[in-house]
């Protein structure tokens, strides 16, 4: 008999790539992982790891036993679910991620209502980017995440993944107080192509739409300063160093010295919220989801 421990660890190899990331992923030390793919290798009488480099890699036999406990631990899943659906209650433990301004403007109201209603449901949450909560969400890492894209740049969702729309967030662009259209209704794109811009990180899917969409209207940004956090990125503007966009969520209390004014492009995002099809009955999600939407409501934005 196959243990489902066992591979569940294997299945976090396979996921993760290397021992440690199978540990922290599972949140056991990595001689736990070890320990447990050894006794899985001696039931099933193969050898399912070798040697590769200061790694590790799966063999044929490996790769054969991850591709079934892969889909095992799907179905126990969809099992538990379904348990969990026929009871009706909301209990255990939900693993939940967001972006950053997410965290702080969806979180607090919704995991504070999830927790009052639902006393016996444990909650674990933490700040991710939306790629790496959406990894996360895939890799059985996390429940749910919730996650964004732009009105002119989608994010691609992996297959087996379920979404919800929890609310549209309007981005105007932030300047300085002092700016010369900071007195304006609404701004084009074109009108700060001069500006010095402050942006996210390299990479980061929200730096990579800031730049598509500017170089769309033909401006080549100029990108002075960078800082994930918009609250940071508003402290830059208030100190003269720039403009950024600057979305409704998250945003307030906004700096002393910062003006925001409308784009004419109306510029939106998107956020939602993500989780694996095969948990979609458990009534924990549902709830989280269901307080979510109830946060996105109460931000005002539509």
């Amino acid at each position: 008999m196959l243990s489902l421990d066992r591979l569940r660890t294997l299945d976090a190899l396979a996921r993760h790539g290397s021992v440690s990331g199978a540990a922290e992923g599972l949140h056991i030390t990595t001689s736990a992982v070890s320990q447990q793919l050894a006794k899985l290798e001696r039931e099933v009488g193969q050898r399912l790891l070798a040697k590769h480099g200061r790694g590790v890699r799966l063999t044929d036999a490996g790769r054969l036993l991850a591709e079934h406990a892969a889909r095992i631990l799907s179905q126990v899943e969809l099992a538990q679910s379904d348990l969990e659906a026929q009871r009706g209650q909301v209990a255990g433990e939900l693993r939940l991620s967001a972006f950053p301004t997410a965290a702080r403007g969806l979180f607090p109201t919704a995991l504070a209502a999830l927790r009052a209603a639902h006393p016996a449901l444990r909650l674990r949450s933490c700040e991710l980017e939306p790629e790496y909560g959406i990894r996360g969400v895939v890799r059985g890492d996390l429940d749910l995440a919730v996650v964004l894209d732009w009105y002119n740049k989608p994010m691609p969702l992996p297959d087996g993944l379920v979404k919800a729309p929890i609310l549209d967030d309007p981005a105007d662009v932030a300047m300085p107080a002092g700016h010369p259209l900071a007195g304006r209704d609404e701004v084009d794109l074109g009108e700060v192509a001069e500006d010095e811009w402050i942006t996210w990180g390299e990479g980061e899917f929200c730096h990579e739409w800031l730049m598509f969409t500017l170089r769309s209207r033909g401006i080549e940004p100029i990108v002075g300063h960078r800082a994930a956090e918009t609250h940071t990125q508003l402290g830059l503007v208030a100190a003269g160093l720039g403009v950024c966009i600057a979305p409704l969520l998250g945003r307030h209390p906004m700096p002393a010295g910062v003006v925001t004014v409308p784009l004419r492009q109306r510029v939106r995002r998107h956020v939602y919220v993500v989780w694996r099809a095969d948990a979609d009955r458990r009534p924990s999600i549902r709830a989280a989801v269901q307080a979510l939407r109830a946060a996105g409501e109460s931000v005002g934005a539509s």
